[in-house]
């Protein structure tokens, strides 16, 4: 994977999010430190893994990383702020669980509101360029799912546990016949995406 040559010396945290175009639930994002030179090859975008490697890749991350940091933004939060402004929030609170200072942050995506004096560099893409973003896209992934699925034993008639809270057709002919519940995002045009597909 990549490398930034002329930061190559500062210490990186990678970050990504996960849960940006769901109907329900939390966006969570994770920030992760790895060290220097350490080589991973099978850590690479979490989309492009299956569920089992996902979780086994988590235990290695959770093992082998200097520093990680989790950071959640609940679906009220989201509807307060919007989901962009969110995903930055949730971004900045992982930034702050790391027990390392990072020198440099990576962020997956165009878009990133600046944390504290840190530099940043946007990377479209990145976590199929970079481990560390990788290793974040995977942490924040794999915790969202986890939290859907706990939440889904709540509310068991949107199976969270299967489409953890996207827009599937199933979700939403849930939504269309037993409404919305407290984990549901209400600034989404709920109209608009039931009419698709129910």
């Amino acid at each position: 994977m990549g490398l930034l040559t002329h930061y190559s010396e500062l210490i990186e945290a990678g970050c990504d999010e996960a849960g940006r175009g769901c109907l329900a639930g939390p966006v969570v994002a994770a920030a992760v430190i790895l060290k220097k030179n350490a080589d991973f090859p099978e850590l690479n975008d979490s989309k492009q893994l299956t569920e089992k490697k996902r979780m086994q890749l988590r235990e290695m991350v959770i093992q082998e990383a200097v520093s990680y940091g989790i950071g959640i933004v609940t679906a009220q939060e989201i509807d307060e702020i919007n989901i962009l402004n969110a995903s930055f929030l949730a971004m900045h609170r992982a930034l702050d669980e790391l027990t390392l200072q990072p020198e440099l942050l990576l962020i997956d995506g165009n878009r990133f509101n600046p944390y504290k004096k840190v530099k940043h560099v946007c990377i479209v893409g990145g976590d199929a360029k970079y481990q560390s973003i990788a290793a974040a896209s995977i942490l924040a992934k794999t915790t969202r799912d986890m939290m859907m699925e706990q939440y889904g034993e709540q509310y068991p008639v949107y199976n969270w546990k299967k489409n953890k809270g996207y827009p599937t057709p199933e979700h939403k002919k849930a939504i269309a016949n037993f409404g919305t519940t407290p984990l549901h995002r209400m600034t989404f045009n709920m109209a608009i995406q039931l009419k698709l597909d129910v």
